[in-house]
């Protein structure tokens, strides 16, 4: 078998993995299957290609360490999906937009170009931290998440968006 070979229950196998893992925490799988299971063929070909799951839709320069930010889930799948109700290469839907609620358009690229692109973590200012993005807690059971507006849906306790509180300013 090539690299571009993919064979269906490898395809389908993935495909009910991530599909229970984007549940988990509020999410859902592309509702076209064919789509999504076409996307996660590639997912499988960038794992065998890179050795890491690049996102399909982006360029990936077989250098992990530069491309941690695409690996699927990429880290501009949340806020993709809280702005857009889809992530860039519509693999992942909201809720709203599974259940046909709101309409889907193009998504903008939020990676920037390799000579913009930054360490996105904190940076440390003595005994000080300074975030890029708000941190959310779970009101319920503590769980803490750097993000712009707080997950639909807690991933430890499944606690709905509302149960979450501003714990630190960005």
């Amino acid at each position: 078998m090539t690299g571009d070979e993919v064979d269906i229950a490898e395809v389908d196998n993935l495909y009910e993995r991530l599909s229970r893992e984007a549940e988990a925490v509020g999410y859902h799988l592309n509702t076209d299957t064919g789509f999504a299971k076409w996307l996660i063929r590639s997912l499988i070909i960038n794992e065998r290609r890179y050795g890491y799951g690049a996102c399909p839709c982006r360029l990936a320069s077989g250098n992990k360490q530069d491309d941690l930010d695409i690996i699927c889930p990429c880290d501009y799948r949340d806020p993709d999906l809280d702005e857009y109700g889809v992530c860039y290469c519509a693999l992942y839907v909201s809720d709203a937009v599974r259940r046909g609620e709101s309409k889907v358009g193009s998504i903008p690229e939020r990676r920037p170009p390799p000579d913009r692109r930054t360490e996105r973590t904190t940076e440390s200012r003595g005994d000080r931290c300074r975030f890029s993005l708000p941190v959310w807690r779970c009101r319920v059971c503590g769980y803490l998440c750097a993000r712009k507006y707080p997950p639909e849906v807690c991933p430890i306790c499944k606690a709905k968006g509302e149960r979450f509180e501003r714990f630190l300013e960005a």
